[in-house]
């Protein structure tokens, strides 16, 4: 009898050894008492879900709150102020804020008058056309915009564009009546996209312009801007109607020997020297901001009065002649309503819109961070669509906010829209008194101001920046560059938004996907890439996917995710190792799944179990659970394959893991 003890104990270590070992790679533990349970959320009624999934969408940001609670005359104060914000900081305006503003409303002014004539010229209107844009629409701008820095008028990426697609059409120079009533219709129709898209709220769609797209559109215009200045720069009386920097040149070069004229160049070079000087004494002391500013109205009474004295315009130097005095004429007849025009000025409206949309709203969000205040990013679609609505009706063409007066006005100390108002009356001032003082104003000197403002729009460290976090954002960002520069500005364009829905549809339709790996002497689990201690689980291949899954990606996540199967299978079978019997997905970055995407994880599943592989899910968010259980999903797998973390998941799947760790 004594020898028969340790005989019977010895065989029962081995049938524990045995039972421990199917344990680890057959079904998962039976102490699923120990485990957590996912939760599903509760069934929505199918109104109630539509009504929320409609209200983050086009209501995120809860406009409708200051309503709660509040009586019926309260809310319709409110509601007259949500339209016209003036009327709720203008309760607390006082004098040290209407100080500022003057300040700041004269500097721009100063700022705004030269630059105004320029644009017109760039959108092939007459010089006035671009006084008439900062009259009118700072005025609409500061009565219902919500951004207390943005300065309001023509700039010159728009008015390029604009010119572009306008001569497209028609000839200014054969048909300027008809030009100019094209102008205004696609204002009128640029103003109509604006007040549309913040009206219901559709402001999200300008967020599908990349950042990195933008950067190298305007650069790319920056260039393509300053090379259409060096006809007024260089005194070229015949140039290229193109825009692309291959026919700019062979234009400039064409005429060198008998085009260009020294006189124009040396008024041209020395106050574009005199600018960029102004331009550096503003960056190396912030003191020194009103510096910059005041430059080009300085440069265009000395260029004026020196042009004045020696009738330099008799021996070849182009000036700005007679510029029309008095303030807006009405121009509502004048917008085509009918007839092959309408469709016309419809398209090119709503390209010069958008643009101008997404101008205004970059320049009007970085001042609001900068300042630490929100911006109600629809109410300020609708008030630049009403003021432009209103500018084409009053002689105006697409205005919108300029980054450099945005700047200048930051900088002299705004605190209100107030600005946009006073520059507003310095500008009807002009147009009524000192507009015939403009008639000796060179256009080398206006060439010089255009040239110095669009430099600052080229942000070489925002295009290396990009280079160095994402080389696909770099690709979008060059590609709208070297479109702008050797194409034409609308193909430019065309091309950042092309490269923008590609990225999109990249990301969307090949999602990442990671091997998860143990931390050592932890339960957490991470991506073996980055992180090369994590240790794989043996018998277990844990796979994270790093998106929802639809019907765009679903079949890509099915058959990347039997790739990573098939290659860790070949890795083992090569080292004598165990072979995978469990798939664990790591769940909790996929927010949502539509019915393709369930269909995907049958296929997965049926063809896990053709190699004897047990499909495990971790932490299902509530959106998926829910549609995994009303699918039947989670019935086809199993409940007590479903668990809250992977820590659990491998615990379940593999519990001589976790005794040996």
């Amino acid at each position: 009898m004594a020898s028969v003890g340790p005989l019977g104990d010895g065989k029962n270590e081995v049938k524990e050894i045995n039972t421990k070992r199917q344990s680890s790679v057959s079904q998962c533990s039976q102490n699923e008492h120990h485990f957590h349970k996912v939760g599903v959320p509760p069934r929505q009624k199918l109104f109630k879900e539509f009504a929320s999934t409609l209200k983050e969408t086009f209501f995120a940001d809860d406009p409708l709150r200051p309503f709660k609670d509040q009586p019926q005359s309260r809310k319709l104060v409110l509601g007259i102020q949500a339209i016209f914000p003036i009327l709720e900081w203008g309760r607390s305006y006082d004098l040290k804020k209407f100080k500022g503003d003057v300040i700041a409303g004269l500097t721009i002014a100063s700022l705004c008058i030269p630059q105004d004539i320029g644009y017109a010229k760039l959108a092939n209107l007459d010089p006035q056309y671009g006084l008439y844009s900062s009259f009118v629409p700072p005025l609409i701008y500061a009565l219902m915009g919500s951004s207390r820095d943005i300065a309001i008028g023509p700039v010159a990426v728009v008015s390029l564009l604009l010119g572009t697609l306008l001569q497209s059409e028609i000839d200014p120079t054969k048909n300027p009546v008809e030009y100019r009533r094209l102008a205004f219709t696609a204002t009128f129709f640029a103003g109509i996209t604006q007040a549309t898209l913040g009206f219901f709220r559709l402001g999200f769609l300008i967020d599908f312009l990349s950042h990195a797209a933008i950067v190298g559109f305007m650069g790319g215009a920056a260039i393509t801007i300053a090379l259409q200045q060096l006809k007024g720069f260089l005194g070229i009386t015949k140039f290229t109607k193109k825009t692309d920097i291959i026919s700019v040149m062979q234009s400039v070069w064409g005429s060198v020997h008998h085009g260009w004229n020294w006189q124009t160049i040396v008024i041209g070079a020395s106050f574009l020297g005199f600018l960029l000087f102004a331009k550096y004494i503003g960056k190396k002391n912030k003191k020194f901001f009103w510096v910059p500013a005041i430059a080009p109205l300085i440069s265009v009474i000395l260029a004026t009065f020196f042009v004045y004295i020696t009738h330099a315009e008799k021996h070849g130097v182009q000036i700005v002649k007679n510029i029309e005095k008095g303030i807006n004429p009405p121009s509502v007849k004048e917008i085509y309503f009918t007839g092959d025009y309408l469709l016309k000025g419809f398209r090119i409206g709503i390209v010069a819109g958008m643009v101008a949309l997404t101008e205004a709203i970059a320049i009007g969000r970085t001042f609001a961070a900068m300042k630490d205040y929100q911006l109600d990013g629809n109410k300020e679609m609708v008030a630049l669509g009403t003021m432009n609505i209103v500018g084409s009706m009053t002689s105006c063409y697409v205005a919108t906010g300029s980054f450099s007066r945005s700047a200048v006005n930051y900088m002299a100390g705004c605190h209100t829209a107030v600005s946009n108002i006073i520059m507003s009356f310095v500008v009807f001032l002009t147009l009524l008194f000192i507009t015939p003082l403009f008639k000796y104003t060179p256009n080398a000197i206006l060439a010089a101001i255009i040239i110095s403002a669009v430099i600052g729009l080229i942000d070489y460290d925002a295009a290396i920046l990009i280079w160095k976090i994402d080389k696909l954002d770099f690709v979008a960002c060059l590609g709208a560059f070297l479109g702008v520069v050797f194409v034409s500005v609308e193909i430019g364009l065309l091309i950042a938004v092309a490269i923008s829905f590609a990225k999109i549809l990249l990301q969307v339709t090949r999602p990442r996907t990671a091997i998860l790996g143990k931390i050592p002497q932890t339960a957490v689990y991470r991506n073996i890439q980055q992180y090369p201690d994590a240790m794989k689980v043996p018998g277990i291949l844990i796979v994270r996917v790093d998106s929802a899954i639809y019907f765009s990606n679903s079949n890509y996540i099915k058959e990347r995710i039997l790739r990573w199967l098939r290659d860790e299978e070949e890795q083992l079978k090569a080292a004598y190792l165990p072979q995978i019997k469990f798939l664990l997905a790591e769940m909790s970055p996929v927010t949502d799944i539509d019915t393709s995407g369930i269909h995907a994880l049958e296929e997965l599943y049926k063809s896990l179990q053709k190699r004897d592989i047990q499909l495990v899910l971790a932490n299902p968010g509530p959106v998926v659970i829910d549609k995994l259980h009303s699918s039947g999903f989670a019935n086809l797998i199993g409940e007590d394959r479903i668990f809250l973390n992977v820590a659990e998941a491998v615990s379940s799947c593999s519990p001589k893991l976790v005794e040996e760790a």
